[in-house]
């Protein structure tokens, strides 16, 4: 009998795939390898935004569905005796493609240099956390008085064009001790085919690392959209770990000419700030919700509405997965603040004092 040639059997395609997994790893704890992956990602992210960008539909969503059915086709192929050989050896390739692609152009920038390493030192004080809250408290009191209102009192987000170009022209401005990421100044925000579903999962965006887009809810609050858009642009921009997309988010949208993009950014640090202080200080916490002004306590009401109508068995299961994902990419889990919240105390010891 004819032996198969080494590269047609499922052992190479398993064993090519088990390499990679310990490849990866051990490139992630060699900070020149993983310079270079992000070298790559700067050299590339412009090229595979404008690819995609210029489709007014999501190409990431209608890929991952193709995925999912795939996987479906796979599974039911596999399952069946008479063809479970080829389409195992198929599904194989398949991985080995669909797992380099996605450590190529992201997966390892989650092993960058943490933003933290180039701000102050020192631990962060429980009177330092409680300050910048009420300096937040009052931010949104007065940003919250410029803004539109729904015929229900509520925030509305009345030009979601403006927030995505002052999002882009924002990224311009970044700090320079964020590094060396370029802005590319594409827009290529597109809301999710999934948002009907994501409403009930308690994702509010992601970024697609196979088509550069970034994914949205367009069925979110108001007060979540702005701030949400500008989250995973920073993505776009190469910034992997999600607490310092959001502080990356949080420098884009800070002092936004824009008060619905400023306004959002400012309600979700006022947020942040209070779910640090939850466990740490209650008390302090139920004082500042009380001290809302009218305005504030209708949207964070109509924020309450939107959770409860969707919340359930994949909002569950949603995020115990993206806890796990978040973990073993060297991040905290998804419903922890304390990194965004250090990084943000960290940033304000350097501006100047008033």
């Amino acid at each position: 009998m004819k032996q198969k040639p080494t590269y047609k059997t499922k052992g190479f395609w398993a064993g090519i795939l088990l390499a990679q997994f310990l490849l990866f790893f051990i490139f992630s704890k060699i900070e020149f390898v993983v310079n270079l992956f992000s070298s790559f990602f700067e050299l590339q992210k412009g090229y595979h935004q404008a690819i995609f960008s210029s489709l007014a539909f999501s190409v990431g969503d209608i890929f991952y569905i193709i995925l999912g059915i795939g996987l479906l086709y796979f599974v039911f192929k596999i399952i069946k005796k008479k063809s479970r050989n080829i389409f195992l050896l198929r599904f194989l390739i398949a991985a080995n493609i669909l797992y380099f692609s996605y450590q190529l152009f992201w997966g390892m920038l989650y092993f960058q240099q943490p933003i933290i390493k180039n701000l102050p030192k020192g631990n962060i004080t429980l009177k330092e956390t409680q300050d910048l809250t009420l300096k937040y408290l009052n931010l949104c009191k007065q940003t919250r008085q410029l803004v539109k209102e729904d015929k229900n009192g509520v925030f509305m987000v009345t030009n979601l064009g403006s927030i995505k170009n002052e999002i882009l022209q924002n990224q311009n401005y970044l700090p320079d001790f964020l590094g060396h990421k370029k802005a590319v100044n594409i827009n290529a925000f597109k809301p999710s085919l999934y948002e009907g579903v994501m409403s009930y999962t308690g994702i509010l965006g992601y970024y697609n690392p196979f088509t550069a887009e970034a994914q949205y809810n367009a069925e979110l609050p108001s007060t979540y959209l702005p701030f949400t858009l500008a989250h995973e642009s920073i993505h776009q921009l190469g910034f992997a770990r999600e607490q310092e997309a959001n502080f990356t988010g949080f420098l884009v949208g800070r002092s936004a000419t824009n008060l619905e993009l400023r306004y959002s950014t400012e309600y979700f640090v006022l947020k942040s700030l209070l779910n640090s202080l939850a466990e740490k200080n209650p008390e302090f916490a139920k004082s500042v919700l009380q001290n809302y002004s009218a305005e504030m306590k209708r949207d964070r009401r109509a924020e309450k509405d939107f959770r409860k109508k969707h919340e359930g068995l994949l909002d569950v299961l949603f995020g115990y997965t993206n806890d796990l994902f978040l973990k073993s990419n060297q991040q905290e889990g998804s419903i922890t603040y304390s990194y965004f919240v250090d990084l943000l105390i960290r940033f304000e010891r350097t501006l100047p004092k008033k």
